[in-house]
Protein backbone atom coordinates (compact mmCIF):
# COMPACT_ATOMS: atom_id res chain seq x y z
CA UNK A 1 0.00 0.00 0.00
CA UNK A 2 0.91 3.73 -0.55
CA UNK A 3 -0.02 6.72 0.95
CA UNK A 4 -0.01 10.22 -1.11
CA UNK A 5 -0.19 13.49 0.93
CA UNK A 6 -0.36 16.39 -1.42
CA UNK A 7 0.51 20.02 0.24
CA UNK A 8 1.06 23.58 -0.48
CA UNK A 9 -2.09 24.90 -2.39
CA UNK A 10 -3.74 28.42 -2.29
CA UNK A 11 -4.95 31.53 -3.30
CA UNK A 12 -2.84 33.23 -6.02
CA UNK A 13 -2.20 36.15 -8.45
CA UNK A 14 -2.26 35.94 -12.10
CA UNK A 15 1.88 35.69 -12.75
CA UNK A 16 2.59 33.91 -9.01
CA UNK A 17 3.72 31.16 -8.21
CA UNK A 18 3.08 28.36 -5.72
CA UNK A 19 5.11 24.85 -5.19
CA UNK A 20 3.33 21.70 -4.29
CA UNK A 21 4.16 18.90 -2.22
CA UNK A 22 3.22 15.58 -2.48
CA UNK A 23 4.86 13.06 0.39
CA UNK A 24 4.89 9.22 -0.22
CA UNK A 25 4.55 6.64 2.77
CA UNK A 26 4.10 3.14 2.42
CA UNK A 27 5.46 0.78 0.19
CA UNK A 28 7.56 3.29 -1.91
CA UNK A 29 9.56 1.30 -3.29
CA UNK A 30 6.98 -0.14 -5.50
CA UNK A 31 7.17 3.45 -6.77
CA UNK A 32 8.25 4.01 -10.39
CA UNK A 33 7.02 6.70 -11.24
CA UNK A 34 4.98 9.79 -9.71
CA UNK A 35 2.36 11.93 -11.74
CA UNK A 36 0.48 15.32 -11.55
CA UNK A 37 -3.39 15.90 -12.61
CA UNK A 38 -5.42 18.97 -11.83
CA UNK A 39 -9.09 18.48 -12.60
CA UNK A 40 -11.25 21.96 -12.62
CA UNK A 41 -14.90 22.25 -12.14
CA UNK A 42 -16.50 20.57 -14.67
CA UNK A 43 -13.86 19.23 -16.61
CA UNK A 44 -12.10 16.01 -16.91
CA UNK A 45 -8.99 15.29 -14.64
CA UNK A 46 -5.56 16.11 -17.19
CA UNK A 47 -2.17 14.69 -16.72
CA UNK A 48 0.22 17.89 -15.89
CA UNK A 49 3.69 16.54 -15.42
CA UNK A 50 5.02 13.13 -14.59
CA UNK A 51 8.86 12.19 -13.04
CA UNK A 52 10.30 8.22 -13.01
CA UNK A 53 12.21 7.38 -10.56
CA UNK A 54 15.64 7.94 -13.10
CA UNK A 55 14.36 11.54 -12.54
CA UNK A 56 12.93 11.71 -16.37
CA UNK A 57 10.30 14.47 -16.52
CA UNK A 58 7.47 14.93 -18.80
CA UNK A 59 5.25 18.20 -19.10
CA UNK A 60 1.37 18.64 -20.18
CA UNK A 61 1.95 21.58 -23.50
CA UNK A 62 0.03 23.47 -21.45
CA UNK A 63 2.29 24.02 -18.68
CA UNK A 64 5.80 23.43 -20.50
CA UNK A 65 8.28 26.48 -19.35
CA UNK A 66 6.58 27.18 -16.27
CA UNK A 67 6.04 23.77 -14.51
CA UNK A 68 9.03 22.18 -12.90
CA UNK A 69 8.45 18.79 -11.51
CA UNK A 70 11.27 17.23 -9.17
CA UNK A 71 12.00 14.70 -6.62
CA UNK A 72 13.75 13.94 -3.15
CA UNK A 73 14.63 10.30 -3.02
CA UNK A 74 15.44 11.07 1.18
CA UNK A 75 12.57 12.36 1.95
CA UNK A 76 10.15 10.27 0.04
CA UNK A 77 8.67 13.97 -1.70
CA UNK A 78 7.66 14.86 -5.11
CA UNK A 79 7.55 18.50 -5.94
CA UNK A 80 5.43 20.73 -8.73
CA UNK A 81 6.98 24.45 -8.34
CA UNK A 82 4.35 26.60 -10.84
CA UNK A 83 5.53 29.59 -11.81
CA UNK A 84 3.83 31.92 -14.15
CA UNK A 85 0.34 31.07 -13.14
CA UNK A 86 -2.57 31.68 -15.06
CA UNK A 87 -6.08 31.57 -14.04
CA UNK A 88 -7.10 28.74 -16.43
CA UNK A 89 -3.94 27.21 -13.73
CA UNK A 90 -7.35 26.82 -11.42
CA UNK A 91 -7.98 22.84 -10.58
CA UNK A 92 -7.60 20.60 -7.78
CA UNK A 93 -4.36 19.06 -8.04
CA UNK A 94 -3.66 15.24 -6.93
CA UNK A 95 -1.06 13.60 -7.04
CA UNK A 96 -0.93 9.35 -8.29
CA UNK A 97 1.68 6.85 -8.13
CA UNK A 98 2.45 5.37 -11.08
CA UNK A 99 4.65 3.21 -13.62
CA UNK A 100 6.52 4.81 -17.11
CA UNK A 101 6.51 2.34 -20.37
CA UNK A 102 8.00 3.33 -23.40
CA UNK A 103 7.68 7.06 -21.99
CA UNK A 104 4.10 7.00 -21.44
CA UNK A 105 2.47 7.00 -17.63
CA UNK A 106 0.14 5.07 -16.11
CA UNK A 107 -1.47 5.42 -13.31
CA UNK A 108 -1.68 3.04 -10.46
CA UNK A 109 -4.89 3.19 -8.05
CA UNK A 110 -2.95 5.22 -5.77
CA UNK A 111 -4.11 9.05 -5.29
CA UNK A 112 -3.58 12.01 -2.75
CA UNK A 113 -6.55 13.56 -1.40
CA UNK A 114 -5.80 16.60 -3.34
CA UNK A 115 -5.16 20.35 -3.00
CA UNK A 116 -6.88 23.37 -4.46
CA UNK A 117 -5.37 26.25 -6.46
CA UNK A 118 -6.74 29.08 -7.36
CA UNK A 119 -5.14 31.81 -9.59
CA UNK A 120 -7.50 35.09 -9.62
CA UNK A 121 -6.83 37.32 -12.56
Amino acid sequence: QVQLVESGGGLVQAGGSLRLSCAASGTTDSINAIGWYRQAPGKQRELVATISSRGRTNYADSVKGRFTISRDNAKNTVYLQMNSLKPEDTAVYYCNAGYTFSGTYYTYDYWGQGTQVTVSS
